[in-house]
């Protein structure tokens, strides 16, 4: 049962909690997408090696494949300490590389070696922000929280990435680094002042030892939760689109550098970011909409969009169509976090929600090892066109499966509708 926080009942703009989880989650994303921005450039630079460059870019969505592991953790340890703790580690480690720039020993061998330190401490955040928003919302502003979100973790991270570039070009990389060790200081101090009521899991008196024994009970209850719901199929959906994604961020920078230079490559990284932040803002508008109905049509036109946009005649009409590609995305994300939010109880949430992330998100750093292996040998235009199929096939993929092209508006959703047999007793 969880203990109703200070301020859970308020309008989120009064709802301290939240609030300082929101700017927090801000400020430590923007240090997540300078770093990523960062590092690739460094091994771009030091080694001259694209190969190298789509390596170190796998290792960093490798949290999207691991997003399991911690799941577990997150619904057995208190939620604060691992918050905190993620942001201490991400800022000490990102100092190892502007002390190893002015010791001379910078190269690609620390930063492939630090890279996996950095994804590592990341692991928390997905599962931590499924079962803690919750804990400080109340119910009925589920949608308006996901929504805010959204908006600093799926849509800002991509722009931050577009505007790492100019930040390395004025100041440098080692820059960079500095700056993101005061970010991840900063995200520290906002979490560490929120108020989080715990959830006491099943076996609140056990020891940490007898904890970390039943992960893989925990592990194969989260399956069961899964087992047979409407979210093993959209999972799958999702894991398609994701593989073209990451195939997809392999091939841009070159897909950019042909339409336009690196100016324009820029512009459809942001465009990118854009799409899905304003997806991720409106939202909640779409609660009202059938989600079957909404996942056929939405990315239906979000495929339209993109291959139009590998056609289009200027880069202006390019970057414009290949933004609005993506805002369907930004708006189902905020729909599948209400849902899960919604139908999975508060203290199996976040297994529940990094198994179906690691499921569907396991497809990304695939896509980025072999995205460019796929455009050097068809062509970066050909390959962006294809993975614009990704969308296409959710779509039709919804369309003829007619258990999921009846789902009802997330606002009236139930269990039942997603055939969840656990429901959450809060």
């Amino acid at each position: 049962m969880i203990l109703p926080a200070i301020g859970r009942d308020h309008p989120l703009r009064a709802n301290r909690d939240f609030r300082r989880f929101v700017a927090g989650q801000f400020v430590t994303n923007a240090g997540d997408s300078l770093y990523t921005v960062a590092v690739l450039w460094l091994v771009f630079e030091l080694s001259g090696s694209t190969t190298l460059v789509g390596v170190a870019n796998a290792i960093l969505l490798l949290p999207w494949l691991l997003q399991a592991v911690a799941g577990p953790v997150v619904d057995r340890f208190p939620v604060k300490p691992l918050l905190v703790g993620s942001q201490v580690v991400q800022g000490v480690v990102v100092l190892v590389f502007p002390l190893a720039a002015v010791a001379g020993r910078l190269d690609v061998d620390l930063l492939l070696g630090v890279v996996p330190i950095l994804m590592l401490a990341t692991l928390v955040m997905g599962p931590i922000e499924a079962t803690l928003v919750p804990r400080i919302v109340a119910d009925d502003r589920l949608s308006q929280a996901n929504s805010a979100l959204a908006t600093v973790t799926l849509g800002l991270d991509m722009l931050f990435d577009a505007v790492g570039g100019g930040l390395i070009a004025l100041f440098g990389p080692t820059a960079l680094f500095l700056a993101d060790a005061v970010t991840f200081a900063l995200a520290a101090l906002l979490f560490a002042r929120m108020g989080v009521p715990e959830v006491a899991p099943d076996d609140a008196g056990a020891s940490v030892r007898a904890a970390l024994r039943s992960y893989a009970d925990d592990m194969r209850e989260g399956v069961e939760i899964l087992r047979g719901t409407a979210f093993v199929e959209l999972v799958l959906t999702t894991a398609v689109a994701n593989f073209t994604t990451g195939v997809t961020l392999a091939v841009l920078p070159a897909f950019g550098d042909a339409v336009g230079g690196p100016a324009a490559y820029g512009l459809l990284l942001g465009a990118l970011g854009t799409g899905r932040l304003i997806g991720s803002v409106v939202g909640p508008r779409f609660e009202g909409v059938r989600y079957g109905a909404f996942l056929i049509v939405g990315n239906g036109l979000g495929a339209c969009a993109w291959l139009a946009s590998v056609l289009a005649p200027s880069t202006a009409l390019t970057v414009g169509l290949f933004g609005l590609a993506w805002v369907p995305i930004g708006v189902s994300g905020v729909l599948t976090s209400t849902l899960n939010q919604r139908l999975f109880p508060a203290d199996r949430l976040g297994r529940v929600s990094a198994i179906k992330g690691t499921a569907s998100g396991a497809t990304l750093p695939l896509g980025s090892l072999l995205g460019g292996a796929v455009g050097d040998a068809i062509g970066h235009g050909t390959t962006m066109a294809l993975a614009a199929a990704g969308f296409g096939f959710t779509a039709a993929y919804v369309f003829l499966r007619p258990r999921l092209r009846r789902l009802p508006t997330v606002a009236s959703a139930e269990p039942a509708d997603f055939d969840v047999a656990v429901v959450d007793e809060r």
